[in-house]
C-alpha cells in the first residue's frame, strides 16, 4: 500500500466511521424537536462550507455554479438532503436506528436499480438476483411491522436520487455541499424565528445543547472531507465495499440503545446482506475483468 493510498483508506475509513456513530452524537440531542436540530445542523453548516471553498480556492467554480443551469438541479438535491437529515434525526429520536440502518444498506442495491430504471443501464443477471432479494427483505419488513418500513425507504431513496442529480451535476463535493445548505438557509432561518418566538430560542437551550448544535457543522461537514480525500485515491471497489462500514456501526448502535432485534427483523438483515454480498463478488469480479481487458487491449 502506497503513502497515498494508505492517506486515502485512513480517510475513507474516518468518514464511514463518523457517519456509523452519528446516532450517538443526535441521540444527545434527543429531548430537543427533530426540525429543530435539522435547522441548526443547516445553519452551522454554512460557516464550515465557507471555509471549505476558502481553504480550497473553489469560489470561482461556486460561482460558475451559480450562474449554470446546473443550479436548478442543486436546488432538488438541497431538497432531498435536508428530507433525508430530517428523517435520519427522527429515526434517531424515536429509537428507530435499526430501520434507518436498513436504509442505507439498501442504498447500493437501490442505486443499480434506479440506474437502470433512469440512466438506462442494464443490469447483469447477478445484479437483478440481488434487487429481487433486496425486494424480499422489504417486505419481508413490511410484514413484520404491519406497515412499510417508510424510514428505511424514504432515506434509501431520498440519498439514492440525491446521487443521481450531483452525478448529472458533476461540481465538486465541496462547491455542491456549500451551496445546498445556503439555498436551505432562509427556510432554516424562518423556522428559527418561529423558535425563538414559541420559547425555543438559544437563550433557553443552555450551553452543553447550544455547544452540540455548534458541533453539528463540523460533524456534518467533516466526513464529507474525508470522504473526498479518499474517493480520489482509492478504487472504486474498495470504497464500494468500506460503504458498509456506516450502515453496521448504525445497526450496533441500535443494539447498544436496546432496539428489539425481532426474529423477521433479524431475517430482514440476514437477506439484505446475503443479496449485498452476492452485489459485491459480482462488483469486484467485473472490475477484475474489465482490468484484464484493458491490460489486453494493444496500444
Amino acid at each position: 500500500m502506497t503513502p497515498d493510498t494508505r492517506l486515502g483508506f485512513l480517510a475513507a475509513l474516518g468518514a464511514y466511521v463518523i457517519w456509523g456513530f452519528l446516532p450517538v452524537f443526535f441521540k444527545l440531542l434527543q429531548h430537543l424537536p427533530p426540525a429543530d436540530v435539522l435547522a441548526y445542523r443547516i445553519f452551522w453548516s454554512v460557516p464550515m462550507g465557507l471555509v471549505l471553498l476558502a481553504v480550497s480556492r473553489r469560489w470561482r467554480d461556486f460561482l460558475a455554479l451559480l450562474k449554470s443551469r446546473d443550479l436548478r438541479w442543486i436546488m432538488v438535491s438541497a431538497v432531498l438532503i435536508g428530507v433525508n437529515w430530517l428523517v435520519y434525526i427522527w429515526a434517531v429520536t424515536e429509537n428507530r436506528v435499526m430501520e434507518a440502518s436498513l436504509g442505507y444498506y439498501l442504498n447500493p442495491l437501490a442505486n443499480i436499480a434506479i440506474a437502470s430504471i433512469f440512466l438506462s443501464e442494464r443490469l447483469r443477471r447477478v445484479q437483478w438476483v440481488a434487487v429481487a432479494i433486496a425486494g424480499c427483505a422489504v417486505a419481508i419488513e413490511t410484514i413484520a411491522l404491519g406497515r412499510l418500513p417508510w424510514v428505511s425507504l424514504v432515506l434509501c431513496f431520498s440519498f439514492c436520487f440525491y446521487g443521481v442529480i450531483r452525478r448529472r451535476v458533476q461540481t465538486d463535493s465541496r462547491v455542491g455541499f456549500t451551496l445546498e445548505v445556503l439555498i436551505l438557509l432562509p427556510a432554516v432561518l424562518i423556522w428559527l424565528g418561529f423558535a425563538e418566538a414559541d420559547g425555543r430560542g438559544p437563550e433557553t437551550l443552555g450551553i452543553a445543547n447550544m455547544l452540540l448544535l455548534v458541533c453539528a457543522g463540523p460533524v456534518t461537514a467533516i466526513p464529507l472531507i474525508l470522504f473526498a480525500i479518499g474517493a480520489k485515491r482509492l478504487r472504486f471497489s474498495t470504497i464500494g465495499i468500506m460503504q458498509y462500514i456506516a450502515p453496521s456501526l448504525q445497526f450496533i448502535c441500535a443494539l447498544a440503545f436496546g432496539e428489539e432485534l425481532t426474529l423477521m427483523r433479524a431475517g430482514t438483515f440476514a437477506l439484505i446482506w446475503i443479496a449485498l454480498v452476492i452485489f459485491s463478488l459480482d462488483a469486484f469480479g467485473n472490475e477484475r475483468r474489465m482490468r484484464r481487458a484493458a491490460a489486453l487491449k494493444p496500444l
